[in-house]
């Protein structure tokens, strides 16, 4: 069964990867995506992210199921936070652990190619001149990236 966290504190990849893996001999294979956020070129402040508790665990809970069902998974993690997030701060943790390589490659990109698409999160730009900007809808070039997986 997945781990799933939603969170305003930052978290710890290394620590995350050591508390799925350790004592595990199973585990041929780990694979961590840590998203970061930007700063657009030094015109942005702060991302602010919203959601709705329950709502955001248990839509993310749905597909990480369709992952382990996908894949023949050994643990899967994700930590998505919400909150103000500033440049270079992460934002969300994909870690897949498998016997095998592939297997964990395939589903933590599936992973973010839904949480980037269709996890139920906001996005709003704060700038550095002092303006709020509108909400972020999410890019093409994600959408398509999601498409591949039927």
């Amino acid at each position: 069964m997945a781990i799933i966290r939603i969170q305003v504190e930052a978290f710890d990849a290394a620590a995350e990867t050591a508390a799925l893996t350790t004592g595990r001999g199973d585990i041929g294979a780990t694979v961590a995506f840590t998203g970061f956020c930007r700063d657009e070129g030094g015109r942005l402040s702060a991302l602010e992210l919203e959601h709705y508790p329950g709502m955001a665990e248990a839509e993310i809970a749905c597909i990480a199921s369709e992952a382990e069902a996908r894949w023949p998974l050994l643990g899967l993690t994700v930590i998505h936070r919400y909150g103000l997030i500033r440049p270079g701060e992460p934002i969300v943790l994909v870690l897949a652990a498998s016997a095998h390589r592939r297997a964990a490659f395939e589903a933590a990109e599936f992973m973010m190619d839904y949480l980037k698409t269709r996890a139920p999160f906001w996005k709003r730009e704060h700038l550095k001149d002092g303006n709020v900007g509108a909400w972020v809808d999410a890019k093409g070039a994600d959408d398509a990236a999601m498409e591949r997986w039927g």
